[in-house]
């Protein structure tokens, strides 16, 4: 996770009165290119979780998603047109134009 993004996750959580919770990263299916990303915040790992520290931050993963999800780079963009968090994926063969789905 870049700086940029722990810093707007960060600023996100406080305004949303969720100060000091983690961040589940989520693949699901769906979306153009058959998967999709899915984050949100949350409290407590669940059982079986992956967790990571990012710039201060934890990150929580399912199993399974982690297999999609391993090596990932979270970012942020204040760009005009493709703004908002974006997400490195190495294991990604195809990723649509918005950025928010891929396939291996």
């Amino acid at each position: 996770m870049t700086k940029k993004a722990a810093e707007r996750l960060s600023a996100v959580m406080e305004a949303e009165g969720k100060k000091g919770f983690g961040l589940r990263m989520e693949v699901t299916t769906g979306g153009c290119s058959g998967m999709n990303y899915n984050m949100s915040f949350e409290k407590e790992k669940k059982e079986f979780d992956k967790v990571f520290n990012s710039q201060g931050m934890q990150i929580f993963c399912d199993l399974k998603s982690y297999l999609y999800l391993k090596g990932i780079e979270i970012d942020f963009s204040n760009d005009i047109l493709n703004g908002g968090f974006q997400i490195v994926n190495p294991n990604a063969e195809r990723t649509c134009g918005c950025g928010t789905s891929f396939s291996v």
